[in-house]
């Protein structure tokens, strides 16, 4: 980088600085080697080719396996020469697919579901093709098997999504422990600065580990961030530390045309630059850039969860609840006898609590304590609270029996809210059901929360549960509002099992 650019860089905005008189013909060149072996963001080539590998071999097992299963292919003839071709291009063919619909690209890789639906769009367009080349083009007679091609998709998409799971999975664990990270310098503003590397730090599975900061204000950060340099010094920066990325914090005290000029030199320096658009808990989905006048504009959908869709959500959970009481009626039967044999008490236990739009509503649960549990209530909101600061909690409440214990500990006492969830009271993910004290001592953030209906589980179950502070809670539950769709709803679910099995946060 030159100390011309270097000059413009730091120009005030609205300053008019000359342009060089030839921009050269080849690219600078890259930094030396010693720069780039540094650089921790060469985990990701390992991973990519790990990804090629297990989606390669899915596809040539998947097919093998519908052969077999489909019975295309007795084993006293011949093998047919499109299954033949099937069998050995099918790697090739299915990589291509999933690249086609940037299934390979690093940005998308470990994090969101961008990968995910790229396995779907894939296996979608593939099942087309082949429709189209096996009865349209062929006439006579179609050359795969309809029980092959029945076989086939859904096997690829699923073990598909297992495999890409699974190196998720030993992804994460490893940045947990402090590795296969994106080095990043951040730059911006010091408040700006420091709330994006506090959120940045709090879920390192992204894979943006900050290492420096560039700055517009000379004193130091409170994140425990070092202060680099300032703004105009970021490329100096991201070079020294051989960063793989640059976060562009908002504020960030650059215009536009210093954020092109960065973007330049930070191309020929090899490094990504990603600007943050300081809108806070709103995730991909909901934003896209609109083109007008020559700009870029962030565009901020709705929120989802309204018409078709909340339609679609009502839909879906009564249809869940009512199965789900129907295949756990002998889980029911075994509970409430349990509960009643203890201490002869009632079987429910059942609370006001508010529901959407602030009605309310009456909750169930299997009752988990003593039968005068309310009565004693007062005298122990006096000597302790684990909860949250508005949810009273305690780790070892005295009222708890010995089968509620264990309900509590794999959550079997919030399965009568599957009532609720039938009865159109609840959701089967949502926020958390509040008290109605609770919801008097809300803000103006949290009364949001009440836009949707409660859930039988949610954001706040899969992170942590009691063990999530007041702040914690509320940012989950917001970010559930603001950004609902049908595969957050799955994913949730898939993590709820996991966490009743553990029972992290349960008591």
């Amino acid at each position: 980088m030159t100390a011309e650019a270097d000059a413009g860089l730091a120009q005030p905005p609205g300053a008019v600085v000359d342009p060089p008189a030839l921009w050269p013909l080849r690219r600078p060149r890259r930094p030396a080697a010693s720069h780039r072996q540094t650089r921790t963001g060469d985990w990701s080539r390992l991973y990519l080719r790990h990804v090629l590998l297990a989606d390669a071999l899915c596809a040539f097992c998947c097919v093998g396996a519908a052969v077999v299963v489909s019975d295309a292919i007795p084993l006293r003839d011949a093998v047919p020469v499109p299954y033949l071709a099937v069998i050995v291009l099918s790697p090739a063919v299915w990589v291509a697919a999933v690249a086609a619909c940037h299934g390979y690209e690093r940005r998308y890789l470990g994090v969101g579901a961008e990968e995910y639906r790229a396995v779907f769009s894939a296996t979608v367009r593939l099942l087309a093709l082949s429709a189209f080349a096996s009865y349209a083009v062929y006439t006579n007679r179609p050359y795969f098997s309809r029980y092959f091609v029945l076989v086939l998709f859904p096997l690829l998409l699923i073990t598909s999504l297992i495999g890409r799971y699974g190196l998720r999975r030993h992804l994460h664990q490893a940045r947990w422990k402090g590795r296969s990270f994106h080095r990043a310098v951040v730059v911006g503003q010091n408040a700006a600065v420091s709330g994006l590397v506090s959120d940045l730090r709090r879920e390192p599975v992204h894979g943006i580990n900050p290492v420096a900061a560039c700055t517009t204000e000379v004193a130091e950060l409170g994140c425990g961030l070092p202060r680099e340099g300032t703004v105009a010094e970021t490329v100096q920066i991201a070079r020294r530390y051989a960063a793989d990325v640059v976060v562009v914090a908002s504020p960030s005290g650059l215009d536009g045309i210093e954020l092109r000029r960065l973007s330049w030199e930070l191309d020929d320096l090899g490094t990504e630059l990603i600007v943050s658009p300081g809108v806070v808990e709103v995730t991909g989905p909901r934003m896209s850039i609109r083109p007008a006048a020559n700009l870029s504009l962030l565009h901020i959908e709705r929120p989802a969860l309204h018409g078709v869709n909340a339609v679609t959500k009502a839909t879906f959970d009564r249809c869940a609840a009512a199965l789900g009481i129907a295949l756990l009626a002998p889980v029911f039967l075994v509970i409430a006898v349990l509960i009643k044999v203890r201490d002869g008490g009632q079987v429910f236990f059942r609370q006001t609590r508010v529901g959407i739009d602030g009605t309310d509503f009456t909750m169930l649960k299997f009752r988990s304590m003593v039968p005068d549990a309310e009565a004693r209530l007062a005298a122990l909101q006096g000597a302790a609270n684990d909860g949250n600061g508005v949810l009273f909690k305690l780790r070892d409440d005295p009222r708890v029996t010995p089968v509620g214990r264990v309900l509590r500990r794999f959550s079997l006492d919030e399965l009568p809210q599957l009532i609720n969830v039938a009865r159109g009271d609840m959701s089967i993910v949502g926020p958390r059901p509040p008290l109605r004290d609770e919801v008097a001592k809300y803000g103006a953030d949290a009364v949001r929360r009440l836009r949707v209906r409660p859930g039988l589980t949610g954001l706040w179950q899969v992170s942590g549960r009691s063990n999530l502070s007041w702040d914690e809670s509320l940012r989950l539950d917001l970010r559930y509002v603001d950004n609902w769709s049908m595969t957050l709803d799955l994913q949730i679910l898939w993590r709820t099992a996991r966490a009743v099995v553990r029972g992290t946060g349960a008591y």
